[in-house]
């Protein structure tokens, strides 16, 4: 095949992808911001637009290299200001790129393997929960992955320099994808490449030179204490550091029914099929230390952590499959990508992430109703509740509100908070994590285990409410959750103070 024919495949076959990504998403094009979103990057990104400020100011600066920010404070300067609609689409280009670099990096890998595993790979990732809820949403680990997937690209194909440069754009993006040059510099000191490794250096410089901007602006070389604290210090405790790698293992091995892609790939491996050579011990290399790194660094074990290994989870499993007769392989591949759709809308027996589902846009719905009765208050009414709600409300450019409101944040529902919180006039209680009836929380064992070193404690009830504010809900609104089950209803409600505490 020639380059042109080559390039002009790519091409289409990029359009298709695309197509498919903005047509599955084109429902949240206008969604307002959640998460992350709204407590960290979009701030960021506000401050980059309106006030010229790398370092935040309306939120507090941590670690995160500002590279997404500075790219969507410079689109809404194209685009005539701050949009969700444009923060979406910048997003979900990103997210079509990832799935082209799938598609490539798969051809490269399985050259010359049957049953177009290039082709199965791709259909799982846009299967793929993590990645379909990830996909628009202004995160940093969704860009890290499809930068350090080119960087990967380049490097398999022994291109150093460009490598580099795609390393450089993904430690700009985010900080853990400094793993990526880490492993590509080993690989060629094993080789006894040296004066090409040093091409690596460059990333490490760039993340270097900004955690020295940060401490001389912040007098912290992380951004602020508490981030350190809670992403250096927090997982590194026997029991924490074993369970957040358990969840690493799990997410990638066998939740969403990855177990059947596990299945193939310790077949393939028994069989010393499929895997031999130089680029999958890379694939197997940068699996494993970004599983480490997102185990021992990171406070809260988010699932989307692991974005940048799961697309190459998904080619290895397509590439085990190549062996495979052709409707056994077929049969396996419609299974896992029917669980993995699955995972949209069916909930697991343990609390989770909401911007895992398709419970997210629940929450946020739920959001948009209690705001509307917000937005209808006196602009001096103050509003008590937790995050992210409680910054939801804050800036109309998050998409909830008209105008700021003043709000008192709880630090959580737990009783003792809300009563320690300066009386409100107005206070919104929430499902912030579903909990269905069949919870692994309910078994006393695992409850114990919780309690005692994540600090578990129940979120405060209706009743409680009820008596603390001395009244009703003013107003409820519920939605039956991703699988209907009781436990696992998302809810809202809004209380006017009318009495003093009577605890």
């Amino acid at each position: 095949m020639s380059a042109r024919v080559r390039w002009e495949a790519f091409g289409f076959f990029c359009f298709v992808f695309t197509a498919l990504v903005f047509a599955t998403h084109i429902q949240f094009l206008d969604l307002p911001y959640f998460w992350d979103e709204l407590g960290q990057f979009i701030p960021a990104s506000l401050d980059i637009y309106q006030l010229g400020a790398w370092i935040p100011q309306s939120t507090r600066p941590n670690v995160h290299p500002p590279g997404l920010m500075a790219l969507l404070a410079g689109v809404w300067s194209l685009t005539g200001g701050p949009s969700i609609e444009a923060t979406r689409v910048v997003m979900l280009l990103m997210a079509s790129m990832l799935v082209m670099l799938t598609f490539m990096l798969t051809i490269e890998l399985a050259q010359g393997l049957a049953g177009m595993p290039a082709f199965a790979a791709v259909i799982l990732l846009l299967a793929s929960p993590i990645f379909y809820m990830q996909a628009a949403m202004a995160h940093l680990d969704l860009p890290a992955a499809a930068a350090g997937l080119l960087a990967l690209y380049y490097f398999l194909k022994d291109r150093v320099p460009p490598a580099a440069l795609a390393c450089a754009a993904a430690v700009l993006l985010k900080e853990t994808a400094i793993v990526f040059p880490l492993v590509f510099a080993v690989f060629l000191w094993r080789e006894g490449r040296r004066k090409e490794m040093a091409w690596f250096a460059l990333p490490a410089l760039l993340l270097g030179g900004w955690l020295l901007v940060l401490a001389l602006a912040t007098g912290h070389p992380l951004g602020n204490q508490e981030f350190s604290a809670y992403n250096l210090g927090y997982n590194l405790h026997p029991v924490r550091l074993g369970v957040a790698l358990l969840r690493r293992l799990y997410t990638l091995f066998v939740a969403d029914f990855h177990w059947i892609g596990t299945v193939a790939l310790l077949m393939a491996w028994w069989r010393r099929e499929v895997f031999a050579g130089r680029a999958w011990a890379v694939v197997a290399a940068l699996t494993g230390a970004q599983v480490l790194t997102v185990s021992v660094l990171g406070g809260a074990v988010l699932e989307r952590y692991l974005l940048p290994v799961i697309p190459l989870f998904y080619m290895a499993v397509a590439a085990a499959w190549s062996r495979w007769p052709k409707w056994p392989r077929w049969a396996a591949q419609g299974a896992m990508a029917a669980g993995l759709v699955s995972g949209l809308y069916v909930q697991p027996p343990y609390p989770y992430p909401l911007e895992n589902s398709l419970a997210m846009v629940d929450q946020i719905r739920l959001y948009q109703l209690a705001a509307g009765v917000v937005n209808g208050m006196k602009p001096e009414t103050r509003v008590a509740t937790a995050w992210p709600l409680s910054d939801a409300l804050r800036r109309p450019e998050f998409g909830y509100v008209t105008r700021a409101r003043q709000i008192i944040e709880c630090p959580d529902f737990r009783v003792a908070s809300v009563l320690a919180l300066p009386r409100p006039d107005v206070f919104v209680l929430y499902t912030r994590t579903l909990t269905p009836d069949t919870n692994l929380l309910n078994i006393p064992v695992v409850r114990r285990l919780w309690e005692r070193f994540y600090g578990y404690e129940r979120d405060m009830e209706s009743t409680s409410a009820t008596k603390l504010f001395g009244a009703p809900a003013l107003v409820r609104w519920e939605r039956p959750g991703t699988a209907g089950f009781e436990g696992g209803r998302q809810w809202i409600e809004i209380y006017l103070n009318r009495q003093p505490p009577v605890y």
